[in-house]
């Protein structure tokens, strides 16, 4: 569902929807489909498509907000049956950390996902946010906000998704 008046989800990738670190027993679920072929990233098959229709479902505009950029729509829409969605194109010279004082645990995004929602509510979905990014995005955004950790080992669950829907409910 799209649309301006909706608020936005801005959705990471690594960790979000391709779990890493240390692997369940057994590894990581394997998914075929697009883009787990031989030329393909090996990591896109730890994507499951199922995530899409769910996704798809959310009260709410999705955005890219990966350093995957528009290889996302090229990699992960199809994969996922997502049209192509808009993303964030990070400036070249984003400081690491946020900045100095209690800034500098600040997460390298969250400044300009602030500033990219331009007011909007927002969702952001990722698995590095810390409290740091919360009190930032507190003070600084005009507009609702909530910042779900993901943990990054098993990606999106039936959980995250149920927290996203009820504040969408409320947002």
């Amino acid at each position: 569902m799209t649309g301006p008046g909706l608020p936005l989800l801005f959705l990471d990738v690594d960790g979000p929807l391709i779990p890493f670190g240390a692997p369940p027993p057994g590894g990581y679920p394997a998914y075929p489909g697009p883009g787990t072929g031989p030329s393909g990233n090996p990591l896109v098959a730890r994507v499951d498509p199922a995530l899409g229709p769910r996704l798809l479902a959310l009260r709410c505009q999705l955005v890219w907000a990966t350093t995957w950029l528009a290889d996302a729509n090229d990699c992960l829409a199809p994969r996922l049956g997502l049209p192509r969605l808009p993303y964030v194109d990070w400036p070249d010279a984003e400081e690491p950390g946020g900045g100095t004082g209690t800034d500098a645990q600040l997460h390298w995004k969250t400044r300009t996902l602030v500033a990219w929602a331009a007011g909007r509510r927002f969702a952001w979905v990722d698995d590095e946010l810390t409290r740091a990014d919360r009190r930032w995005v507190a003070a600084h955004s005009p507009a609702a906000a909530l910042l779900h950790l993901v943990d990054h080992q098993v990606g999106l669950t039936v959980a995250d998704f149920a927290t996203i829907e009820a504040w969408l409910r409320t947002a």
